[in-house]
């Protein structure tokens, strides 16, 4: 089975709430407009932390903090497993663009079930 590791940025504003990202349409149903903490593939010779500043820029053109590593979740979907480093940042100056999601919500942690999680993320929550 394949694998995949993948940084995510747990990004978290001054009024204690964190952006969640929704996916877009794809056709794996089980990803496919369910919610998650952005970020992207870690490539070969990167870091967790470098990825994040890279996939965050390219995605939705803003610049980041990258804090600690909140945790480590491995998750097998049915075609491959991810694993998934998650990063608590925080946002630049300025605001981000939706440039590959499509739709966003600032929540605190107990209104974030409320969304249909990607499982791998779904899980994350249990490190906040």
């Amino acid at each position: 089975m394949k694998k995949i590791r993948v940084a995510a940025a747990v990004i978290q504003d001054s009024r204690g709430r964190y952006l969640c990202m929704q996916r877009c349409r794809s056709d794996q149903e089980y990803t496919s407009m369910h919610w998650e903490f952005p970020g992207g593939k870690i490539e070969d010779g990167e870091t967790g932390y470098d990825t994040l500043l890279r996939e965050i820029k390219e995605e939705m053109d803003w610049d980041i903090f990258v804090g600690r590593l909140l945790g480590t979740i491995t998750y097998e979907y049915p075609d491959f497993t991810i694993s998934l480093e998650a990063y608590l940042c925080k946002g630049g100056k300025g605001h981000f663009k939706l440039l590959e999601h499509l739709d966003y919500r600032w929540l605190k942690r107990s209104e974030m079930t409320s969304l249909e999680w990607t499982e791998a993320d779904r899980e994350v929550l249990g490190l906040l």
